[in-house]
């Protein structure tokens, strides 16, 4: 085992890699482009904000070739997705900078699972999905999908981790799988990640802002996607679980966490993330 691979079996080698990209994405604001849903438009600009990003809901195709190359990342979100906004996902996402894509009920129809095919085809840095949605897709059909509901997910992450291997494999992308535990795999190396609460998935759209966040890392930590996507799902669930201390409900919470993804500092960052190295 080299030098690399032990670092990363320790838990405190997390926690700083973790309070590193946030305190870069703080120090740098990375310009995060998200074509994103109509429902998450607001708390993913509002993630990104407290983490220190800058985000640009630009969707218009005749925007791209100019905005497009002069952002850090792009995030692209097919929730509401439209024949209208296809060619500008399609365009930013070949625009050459790292993008990341969050395939939103991938399975609800023939339309939406096509278009999801074609995105992962231009090379994506990063997939985040639920298990749901990763197994629809890795199985390449929309009749992988055993049940559909809406956005949210039937299965668990464990259940999809062998197809979120296949499909980094067939991608090149960084799979990320969410659940009670986060799953990231490249194909090989697979990581955990969890912290977070289950009153997160009572506020509509923390997955897409929660990739919009993974946009952000990737932007300051283009060469090692795995690892942005890692600290940006255990800072995002930190930041729920810090906002739960105070919260009565979804509303509330929706509230606390975007505060404490603001506030958190490199003591909380560094003795709170839950990130491990699987075997």
């Amino acid at each position: 085992m080299d030098d690399g691979a032990k670092e990363e079996r320790n838990p405190a080698w997390w926690g700083r890699r973790a309070w590193s990209l946030l305190s870069v994405v703080r120090a740098r604001a990375p310009l995060v482009q998200c074509i994103t849903n109509l429902v998450s438009m607001d708390i993913a600009a509002n993630a990104l904000l407290a983490a220190g990003a800058s985000p640009a809901m630009v969707h218009s195709l005749r925007e791209v070739p100019d905005f497009t190359p002069r952002c850090d990342a792009v995030y692209v979100n097919v929730g509401t997705l439209s024949e209208d906004w296809l060619p500008s996902m399609r365009a930013a996402a070949s625009a050459g900078r790292p993008w990341v894509l969050d395939p939103v009920a991938a399975a609800a129809s023939g339309f939406r699972m096509e278009a999801c095919l074609e995105l992962i085809a231009l090379w994506p840095t990063v997939v985040r999905g639920n298990a749901s949605e990763i197994l629809a897709l890795a199985a390449r059909s929309v009749a992988a999908s055993s049940s559909f509901k809406g956005a949210d997910s039937l299965h668990e992450s464990v259940d999809a981790l062998e197809a979120a291997k296949a499909l980094a494999l067939s991608s090149g992308a960084v799979v990320a799988v969410s659940g009670a535990v986060d799953f990231i795999t490249n194909g090989e190396q697979v990581v955990g990640a969890s912290n977070g609460v289950p009153m997160m998935q009572k506020i509509t759209a923390t997955g897409c802002a929660v990739t919009a966040l993974i946009a952000a890392f990737v932007a300051v930590e283009p060469s090692d996607a795995l690892v942005a996507a890692a600290c940006a799902l255990a800072i995002f669930g930190l930041a729920g679980e810090i906002g739960m201390e105070s919260s009565k409900g979804p509303a509330s919470l929706r509230m606390h966490l975007i505060d404490a993804l603001y506030c958190l500092d490199e003591e909380t960052v560094t003795s709170r993330v839950k990130i491990a190295l699987q075997p």
